[in-house]
């Protein structure tokens, strides 16, 4: 157990997750996710985490774990065409971690995720917060729209709002 990590997320205040994603980002991410979702059959869902919680930092739970539980957990899996495909950003720990559902995660693989993933934690690193979330965002609408183009019935499934933990 690395302590220093322990103490990081302990001490990470859900005050900084809400300076970080301030309700105007919010808002900026849930309409970007409404556009997004306009141009092709997914479904995206994007969660703003500070730090864990102690059971979780015991039994050493990674950014990428808890990525997959949350997408169990908000049922992102559950779309009509295994489309889903989950944003997770952990504050404390500085880590972006895209989570896709097996239908689109087939057809663009770990690294179309990865780089993504990167660029937005560069931006997040010089504390352009909105701009970072927005860019990524717009970068998996263009793998979602090549993947999974908008069809005459595109229900919206999941909740387009960010949710901060």
């Amino acid at each position: 157990m690395n302590l220093k990590r322990v103490f990081r997320h302990l001490l990470y205040s859900r005050w900084r997750s809400r300076q970080a994603f301030p309700p105007a980002t919010q808002r900026a991410i849930a309409a970007a996710v409404a556009t997004s979702e306009n141009a092709h059959r997914g479904e995206l869902r994007f969660v703003v985490e500070g730090g864990l919680d102690l059971p979780f930092l015991l039994r050493g739970v990674d950014a990428h774990t808890r990525a997959i539980d949350l997408f169990a957990q908000l049922r992102v899996w559950d779309t009509e065409e295994n489309s889903g495909v989950l944003i997770y950003v952990q504050l404390a720990d500085r880590r972006v971690e895209i989570v896709a559902d097996r239908g689109i995660h087939a057809r663009v693989g770990n690294a179309g995720w990865q780089a993504i993933c990167r660029d937005m934690e560069q931006a997040f690193a010089a504390g352009q917060f909105e701009a970072g979330a927005l860019t990524g965002l717009d970068a998996i609408s263009c793998l979602l729209a090549a993947h999974f183009p908008a069809g005459t019935d595109n229900p919206d499934e999941l909740a387009n709002a960010p949710t901060l933990l």
